[in-house]
């Protein structure tokens, strides 16, 4: 099973950031294009317990099904990460539901995608803040890091669902999921 390795880090400037990809010979594979996805869990958690995650993504029209395995953190992030697309996202969503899962978490964001044909780099708008990721072999993502002026001080591990309790936190806010409305909506102090 193929391995997922990346590192986070906050975007400060997304523009700044786009200049670099272009001048470091990144290509602009998916324009900024909504991305929904939900996450699922059996009764009493088991898969968060365990470190795995079973989540239904909708990006633009196409619907993606991916689990991912409890990884190591180190300087990057390392999972095994197994995903399929699927054809009808309400119907896997039916099936999903049926087998017990339920919803534990919502989260959107707005997402780009940059590829050089050796690796992956995205640049995220999403409720808690601008967000990019490196994925691909760990040197290249170091030295893709460092053309893009980011340092290892810079690389986060956490998943969204960590960035977002860690956010609410911070915020006070009241928002369940990491979507614009709950975030926005409730975003009022306790």
């Amino acid at each position: 099973m193929p391995n997922e390795v990346e590192i986070k880090f906050r975007v400060q400037n997304a523009a700044a950031i786009t200049r670099k990809l272009k001048a470091s010979g990144f290509k602009l594979i998916t324009p900024r294009t909504h991305e929904m996805n939900t996450l699922y869990d059996l009764p009493g958690q088991p898969l968060r317990k365990r470190g795995d995650l079973l989540r239904l993504r909708k990006y633009g029209d196409s619907w993606v099904l991916t689990h991912k395995s409890k990884g190591k953190t180190g300087r990057h992030k390392v999972r095994v990460e197994t995903e399929t697309r699927v054809a009808d996202g309400a119907q896997m969503e039916a099936i999903i539901l049926a087998l017990g899962f339920t919803p534990v978490f919502r989260y959107e964001k707005f997402r780009a995608e940059w590829d050089d044909g050796k690796g992956h780099v995205v640049i995220d708008h999403t409720p808690i803040g601008d967000f990019g990721e490196i994925e691909g072999p760990p040197r290249w993502i170091d030295s893709t890091a460092r053309a893009l002026g980011i340092t290892p001080a810079h690389y986060l591990a956490q998943a969204y669902t960590e960035l977002f309790f860690a956010w609410k936190k911070k915020t006070r806010s009241r928002a369940k999921d990491m979507t614009f409305h709950d975030a926005f909506s409730r975003s009022e102090s306790v």
